[in-house]
């Protein structure tokens, strides 16, 4: 099978994640990559960090679908009022820089599971369109599943500050559930490199993009690199019959 390149994008929540228990799903909400190189100026510039109005701390990350949405993970925003967050798009730190926008609405999926983690989408829209840049542009989405394994880049803050990404892979469904069971289907997707690199302590909302195509959600898994999948709502499944 073809070498497929993905990527994934995070910025680091700078707070401690809670201890996980059994089954061991746990939302993304601290994600981290562990081994990353830092992202050029440009580069991704559909990522967005989404944060909390009361703090000004981010809480996840997201991709802008067009001037006026915002494509993260259900379970970042579920059942909150959208004055509880703003996003920042148009840069690769969160000490300085990027433009905040306020958020008019959010809808999360229909069927969104928060004791399964399933269908984890939501959609912010904005208060006002986004002026795009060279910073600043939308990701388009994939219409069709794409193979199961490939090479995968993930996108982080591996210090407290800078976007950082690092190479693992994706594998197949059937290599998930000998990990997780029937927690995962055919709805998500997973990665799986060697131990001691994947996703740890960052930031869940983040996209999966293949070929410059987004193809998935950063949604749950059990931090931190410890030898187990982590877990991707498959966005080419779930946005389109959203």
């Amino acid at each position: 099978m073809a070498t497929t390149t993905f990527l994934v994008l995070a910025i680091l929540l700078t707070a401690s994640f809670a201890s996980v228990i059994e089954p061991k799903i746990d939302p993304a909400l601290n994600w981290r990559i562990v081994g990353g190189s830092d992202a050029a100026p440009g580069q991704f510039p559909w990522q967005v960090s989404i944060r909390r109005a009361s703090t000004d701390g981010h809480n996840c990350g997201g991709s802008i679908l067009n001037s006026k949405w915002i494509l993260t993970a259900a379970h970042c925003v579920v059942n909150t009022s959208p004055s509880t967050w703003y996003i920042v798009a148009g840069t690769l730190t969160l000490s300085s820089g990027g433009n905040q926008h306020q958020i008019a609405r959010i809808i999360s999926h229909a069927d969104y599971n928060s004791a399964q983690i399933k269908n984890d989408v939501a959609v912010l829209e904005l208060e006002e369109k986004l002026e795009f840049s060279a910073t600043v542009q939308p990701i388009e989405l994939e219409s069709e599943m794409v193979g199961e394994l490939g090479s995968v880049s993930i996108l982080l803050v591996l210090i407290p500050d800078n976007l950082q990404f690092i190479p693992l892979k994706t594998i197949s469904l059937e290599a998930c559930q000998s990990s997780w069971s029937s927690l995962v289907q055919a709805d998500e997707i997973c990665t799986l490199t060697q131990q001691g690199e994947g996703v740890c302590n960052g930031d869940s909302g983040s996209p999966l993009v293949s070929g410059g195509k987004q193809i998935g959600i950063v949604s749950w898994g059990n931090p931190c690199a410890n030898g187990r999948p982590d877990v991707f709502t498959r966005v080419s499944l779930e946005y389109h019959r959203f």
